[in-house]
């Protein structure tokens, strides 16, 4: 998948950008940037990509990425004029906002760890923080000094956080050329369009154009996984959506989600989530 490398800029009246992004898909292509990011989802939901790591992701989430992290959000359809839009507060600042020697100072020390981990993405859930949201609201709202300091508070407040979510593997990192992360766009981009349906090896290979065998290799080099896995974590997401939505039975489910085999499904189900479609439903649903 091509890593669209993007530029931001934030003004002459702030050291960092804060942003309300109200419309779905804006950057529906991986991408990163030298600034690091913080974005918190007030409506819509989609799939998630953060490095290495894919998932689901609703209203309420927050994330944290590193600077040069790849990562984008897909929002599962078009939106019109009878849906809720979707849209999110956006912040984005360079590691050395304040200066090159701010995170070395002993005050500053737990910003410098908080800004490593964030190279493997850090999510919260917004329900549980909702310090985090309050402060993001404030800085979006605020002006000069009051600003800046809600925004060190914001990150204070995460950098306190007990084990936190961290996303990507340890160790990930993306230097591929233009033409294999092409390749690979092309691939993410025909899996989630056919997820629901049955993918044949031989046709998912022909989108990248080689052969089953080495597509498997080529698959597994660049990614660290599977295809098979990472087809299987995109069918469980959206089971995991369908079930949280109360979108039918359980084996429903698993059939509208891509699977063939109800007893496979559990298995994989469990594999994904660590735990059974039943759990899910009574630890998600909506009741």
């Amino acid at each position: 998948m091509k890593v669209e490398q993007i530029v931001l800029h934030s003004g002459h009246s702030s050291s960092f950008q804060v942003r309300k992004e109200l419309k779905a898909n804006i950057n529906n292509r991986w991408h990163c940037h030298a600034e690091l990011e913080l974005i918190h989802f007030h409506q819509g939901s989609g799939t998630q990509f953060v490095g290495d790591h894919i998932q689901r992701f609703k209203a309420g989430d927050i994330v944290l990425v590193g600077s040069n992290l790849p990562h984008y959000w897909r929002y599962d359809a078009e939106y019109d004029e009878s849906n809720e839009q979707p849209y999110s507060t956006v912040i984005h600042f360079h590691e050395k906002f304040l200066g090159a020697a701010w995170l070395s100072l002993p005050e500053f020390r737990l910003f410098k760890h908080l800004f490593d981990s964030a190279q493997r993405g850090i999510m919260l859930k917004g329900h549980e923080h909702p310090i985090v949201v309050d402060l993001m609201a404030a800085i979006y709202e605020l002006e000069g000094f009051n600003r800046l300091m809600s925004l060190l508070t914001c990150l204070h407040y995460i950098a306190n956080i007990k084990s936190p979510c961290v996303l990507a593997s340890v160790g990930f990192s993306y230097k591929h050329s233009e033409n294999e992360t092409n390749r690979l766009h092309s691939i993410y981009n025909y899996t989630l369009k056919n997820f629901r349906n049955k993918i044949e090896l031989d046709q998912v290979a022909a989108i990248a154009d080689l052969v089953p065998s080495s597509f498997c290799r080529y698959f597994k080099n660049r990614t660290g996984k599977t295809y098979t896995r990472f087809l299987q974590e995109v069918r469980i997401g959206y089971a995991c959506k369908l079930l949280v939505e109360n979108k039918g039975t359980i084996k429903q489910i698993c059939y509208e989600s891509g699977f063939s085999n109800y007893t496979s499904f559990h298995e994989i189900f469990k594999s994904v989530t660590g735990k059974t479609p039943k759990t899910y439903l009574q630890l998600h649903g909506a009741g």
